[in-house]
């Protein structure tokens, strides 16, 4: 079973839905094919102020920024039982995303609005699932895997350039 708590750090806004996180998220997590059965993560969607903050702690960039994925840590010592990260029960990790950023981007790229939100969760979720594009051969295989469930969900290929 998939668990997808969605957060508002700001004013709720008609998009993303909880139901459309967890279709994006379940589909991500489908498409790997390397997931435990019951799956938990946060999506939180967050100001300007909030992402830039996330984004100088954690990556040292100065900036707002569309999507930050936290892959879930387990504390040293944590008790038995409460992680089961070969089995069934598995806390994946936290998405922050900023949605001035998300808005500004699909006007920029003359993208759907929902479809520039499917593609920022399934690039989260990936982030997550240890996926990168760092290296181009990395980038190259996170990207047409992104394509790939993007497509399967009904959306444009997140890549091409739209008219």
């Amino acid at each position: 079973m998939l668990q997808v708590e969605l957060q508002w750090g700001i004013e709720p806004l008609a998009l993303p839905t909880q139901g459309l996180c967890e279709r994006w998220v379940a589909e991500s997590l489908t498409a790997t094919q390397n997931t435990p059965k019951n799956t938990e993560l946060t999506i939180r969607i967050v100001s300007l102020e909030e992402s830039q903050t996330l984004n100088q702690t954690y990556r040292n960039k100065n900036k707002p920024t569309n999507v930050l994925s936290f892959e879930f840590e387990p504390p040293v010592g944590l008790p038995e039982g409460v992680l089961d990260e070969g089995g069934e029960n598995f806390y994946l990790g936290d998405l922050a995303i900023c949605a001035e950023v998300v808005i500004q981007e699909a006007e920029q790229q003359n993208k759907l609005l929902e479809a520039h939100w499917a593609h920022m969760i399934v690039h989260g979720t990936l982030h997550l699932q240890g996926f990168d594009h760092i290296e181009t051969k990395d980038a190259l295989i996170m990207e047409a895997l992104e394509v790939k469930i993007m497509r399967k969900l009904g959306y444009a290929n997140p890549y091409e350039a739209s008219d």
